[in-house]
């Protein structure tokens, strides 16, 4: 069994379409971020950079103490490899062509899509007050990388050619397109790509009961929730 350290934030939702889509057995361990569960002790010791998602694999392949990761692109490329080749329903190709396609584009959603939209979506929804540069600057950016995710689903029908774990990775950053800004009728390659992906029997497994985070209803967080969500640094001692 795997258990799946989780909050309904995108990368909450990336690792859990994935054991959803792979049909791997999982369990679900809430973490309460806005109280802070994400600070206590025995969660650092799995996810020391304080974030969601983690796992715990109680049963890596070889045998052997529990395999713990955080990161929810390490754990996607983990568990690919975990289920192997005739498992994986091709979320990670084996050969070297299929298998680059896919990598490229997971790190541009870990390292662009990701840190951009949540910038804008925490700008526009969370924080006290309006920054127009900071708003500007992220809308921006993140109609850039819509476009280019556009453009590369111009004449496939995923991100990578077949469904892949690029596909999982990407869908959870859209579904806020409207707190990002974003019209997907100005991306017309990516609105087909986003409703292929909401129609799957996995998404809709994923996002049943799930609210969106960014929407304007969940923006009015307390004070404390604030400073526990966003007020960390590397001299905050109290958790």
């Amino acid at each position: 069994m795997i258990d799946l350290y989780y909050a309904a934030t995108p990368n909450g939702l990336k690792a859990r379409l994935f054991f959803e889509e792979a049909g791997l057995p999982y369990r679900l361990v809430p973490v309460n971020i806005g109280k802070g569960e994400q600070f206590k002790p025995e969660y650092l010791a799995i996810s020391p950079n304080n974030k969601i998602p983690a796992i715990v694999d109680h049963e890596p392949v070889g045998g052997g103490a529990p395999v713990t990761m955080f990161e929810s692109g390490a754990i996607m490329l983990y568990l690919a490899d975990k289920i192997g080749p005739e498992q994986n329903q091709h979320l990670i190709p084996s050969d070297a062509h299929g298998r680059a396609e896919v990598l490229q584009w997971l790190f541009w959603q870990m390292a662009g899509l990701g840190p951009m939209a949540g910038q804008i979506g925490h700008f526009n929804v969370y924080a006290p007050e309006k920054v127009p540069y900071a708003i500007e600057r992220y809308t921006k950016e993140t109609s850039r990388l819509y476009g280019v995710l556009n453009q590369r689903l111009a004449d496939r029908e995923f991100i990578a050619g077949a469904f892949s774990i690029a596909d999982i990775a990407c869908y959870p950053w859209i579904v806020p397109h409207e707190a990002h800004g974003q019209n997907l009728a100005d991306f017309p390659h990516l609105a087909r790509w986003f409703e292929t992906m909401a129609a799957r029997p996995a998404t809709i497994r994923t996002y049943e009961g799930v609210a969106n985070v960014y929407a304007p209803k969940n923006s009015a967080i307390s004070d404390e929730e604030r400073r526990v969500l966003f007020g960390q640094s590397a001299t905050t001692t109290t958790r």
